[in-house]
């Protein structure tokens, strides 16, 4: 089976590592590099942000995310010789109002990766010297890792360029659909070449919304803006990563700490603003005070695929044979990428699904129309 995927990010990537790994034969479609939008400029946290704050479906594939790049960073690893850096930091969080559901949270869902801790002031400075001390408790959750999300996308795509049954084709943007008796028979690109497959999927991320009109679907799915700061430490300061008002610290194993993030409906705009990197370190500083006494490496902002509850689409395209989604992860793009894969592959191949798929069918895409009414 030739299988054309339409979109390089962690989605797309993961979709093909999956159908490859089954023996199908997979072409990737980027607009420009692989891996190089939302999926390289996000955090890395392998947990959603206050899971309790998102539907139990995001979290339902999320809580895969470390255990499924564990296993795929042990089968890359020797082909591409980059590590993903899955780094086991535990989190901190200082939002006083969300304690009681974030304590209760692993025990009510069976979650065990979310067992968290109370912690007093003076076992928040055993597990991390650096908070301020007007911070005079949190919750810690010690299992939380992240990953080095640049280094996973690398080693995934040196994978799959040097794996026989993929085609890459980047920088080559997809403009339409031919069909045929309700069926995609190719894809034709913006240089006008057409390319054919048997099967057909989308994982174009805050670019979703073009299918709309060809595909007669309402896709609520828009970009929104996330910025983010590079900070330069020594090697293993920082010893946890740390939230709060949904601003977050994350340490990197050399000693980069990434700070971050903003939230901006401002179409596709990449640029970063002066205002937002303010808030961002006022928050990061007010956690982290040392923060400040070290340089800023780097600042980037980048497209998340907002969609209406960040419950994304994976499935078959409502009334097209060969056309599938998996697309609108919004915020939890990292996190919920292995899981969402493997569930899309499930079923492109009529296989068990690892979970119940009900949750991101498509089918909800027929209706958003009339609810945006």
């Amino acid at each position: 089976m030739k299988i054309a995927i339409i979109g390089a990010g962690i989605s797309g990537l993961m979709s093909a590592l999956e159908l490859v790994e089954q023996g199908c034969s997979v072409m990737i479609f980027d607009q420009q590099q692989a891996g190089k939008a939302a999926s390289w400029a996000g955090g890395g946290i392998l947990s959603p942000m206050y899971p309790w704050r998102y539907p139990q479906a995001v979290n339902q594939l999320a809580q895969y995310g470390k255990s499924l790049y564990l296993e795929w960073n042990e089968k890359l690893k020797p082909v591409s010789d980059i590590d993903f850096e899955i780094h086991e930091t535990g989190l901190l969080i200082f939002d006083e109002a969300d304690f009681e559901t974030g304590l209760n949270y692993a025990q009510q869902f069976q979650e065990p990766m979310q067992q968290c801790e109370y912690l007093q002031q003076e076992q928040i400075e055993q597990v991390n010297p650096f908070i301020d001390s007007k911070f005079q408790h949190a919750i810690y959750f010690p299992q939380i890792a992240n990953i080095r999300n640049p280094r996973l996308l690398q080693s995934i795509t040196h994978y799959l360029k040097q794996h026989p049954q993929v085609e890459f084709i980047e920088h080559c943007p997809i403009e339409q659909f031919q069909m045929v008796n309700g069926k995609v028979q190719s894809i034709v690109a913006q240089n006008s070449q057409t390319y054919e497959a048997d099967q057909f999927v989308i994982t174009t991320g805050a670019w979703s919304q073009h299918w709309s009109e060809q595909l007669d679907l309402e896709i609520p799915v828009h970009p929104v803006q996330g910025q983010m700061v590079l900070f330069k430490t020594p090697e293993n300061w920082l010893p946890t990563m740390c939230m709060n008002d949904v601003m977050y610290l994350i340490p990197r194993l050399d000693g980069h700490v990434v700070c971050g993030s903003s939230m901006a409906d401002c179409g596709f705009d990449t640029t970063p603003t002066a205002a937002t990197k303010q808030k961002i370190l006022d928050a990061c500083f007010e956690m982290v005070p040392e923060l400040a006494e070290f340089p800023i490496e780097k600042q980037w902002a980048g497209l998340r695929p907002g969609s209406p509850t960040g419950v994304p689409y994976i499935g078959k395209m409502p009334e097209i044979d060969n056309v599938w989604a998996n697309f609108g992860h919004f915020r939890n793009g990292l996190c919920m990428g292995p899981a969402s894969a493997r569930l899309l592959r499930q079923l492109m191949l009529n296989q068990t699904p690892l979970t119940h798929p009900a949750a991101y069918s498509t089918e909800r895409l027929k209706s958003a129309g009339l609810m945006a009414q």
